[in-house]
């Protein structure tokens, strides 16, 4: 049984390919999940992107990954504030153009973190059930969705599976931990 990667590093990753993970949420709720998350990208020296349109959504999220990992220090912020670059999660309404690190956001002027997000993550998860299409510089992206989004995350499996460059793995709750699907 697999416990949100926090027993393995996050997978390397050959040049222009991304990975897909979708973890399908039956017992516990998004902010009791994402933290884990969380805590196993910053151990692997990543950002992460936290994608989820609705603003009650994002607060529960927020509190969650201040308090949900008493021993970990998950230190976040949402997107727009002065210290963007700085934070090693950053939670969004969108998915951000320009996303990558340096030279790659919209003003092009090279700086770290200069897109939209501003902190350079290549990893993002889609919090609210709902895919957007990631942009170039991410090289991994989590799509977590309980019973209402499944029909969305099958049709978005269904469809990256017809797209070159994008490795797909399906994870789902068993017993305390997770399990990777056929």
């Amino acid at each position: 049984m697999h416990r949100l990667h926090e027993t393995r590093p996050f997978a390397l990753f050959v040049k222009n390919l991304m990975r897909a993970d979708f973890y399908q949420l039956s017992r516990d709720s998004v902010e009791a999940a994402l933290p884990a998350l969380a805590r196993a990208a910053m151990r692997s020296g990543e950002r992460l992107l936290v994608v989820a349109e609705d603003a009650a959504l994002r607060q529960r999220i927020s509190e969650a990954l201040w308090t949900r990992l008493p021993t970990a220090f998950l230190a976040h912020g949402e997107a727009g504030g002065a210290h963007d670059a700085r934070q090693p999660i950053l939670l969004s309404r969108t998915m951000p153009a320009g996303n990558g690190p340096a030279g790659n956001g919209p003003a092009g002027d090279g700086a770290a973190g200069d897109g939209p997000a501003g902190n350079g993550a290549r990893l993002v998860a889609f919090a609210d059930g709902v895919w957007r299409e990631p942009d170039g510089d991410m090289r991994r992206a989590f799509l977590l969705f309980g019973q209402a989004e499944l029909a969305g995350a099958r049709a978005t499996w269904r469809l990256l599976g017809t797209q070159g460059g994008v490795e797909r793995r399906f994870w789902k709750q068993e017993g305390t931990g997770w399990v990777q699907g056929p």
